[in-house]
């Protein structure tokens, strides 16, 4: 059981792990074991997960979603499959503590009547500036 907060619990049978080879710098190890972890979590057939959640977190996804649902995290910046084993899980879990803070409404605030006023001066004030500056006309001549 992984206890991602109050609200959310992730069953371990959940996770689907799949070990692959690694590619970069590592000597002849890189060659022969496989420590890259490739994590797979069914993102909308997850019992675990509240419906609030599974929708900010399907938004969240991008391209680590696919076509089938599941949501693929890739880790491979470690020496060892357990290294890179927790590394997958904490980015899952960090994506759902993402996933479960509720955006704040927006509530569009109304300008002060003194506001108006002021824009409405500067704006009167500046068009009869310009207006000034104007040319009256071609010269006579």
């Amino acid at each position: 059981m992984i206890v991602v907060n109050d609200r959310v619990t992730l069953d371990d049978a959940e996770l689907d792990f799949e070990f692959i080879r690694a590619g970069g710098p590592g000597g002849q190890n890189v060659n022969k074991v496989s420590t890259a972890v490739r994590l797979r979590f069914d993102l909308k057939g997850s019992p675990s997960l509240p419906e609030d959640v599974r929708r900010r977190l399907i938004g969240m996804a991008g391209r680590k979603l696919g076509a089938d649902g599941f949501l693929t995290i890739h880790a491979r910046a470690k020496r060892t499959q357990e290294a890179n084993r927790r590394e997958a899980v904490d980015r899952l879990v960090e994506m759902i503590v993402a996933a479960s803070i509720r955006p704040k409404l927006r509530r569009p605030s109304k300008p002060t009547l003194g506001s108006q006023k002021r824009r409405l001066d500067t704006k009167r004030k500046h068009s009869e500036t310009k207006a000034r500056r104007r040319d009256n006309g071609p010269p006579d001549g």
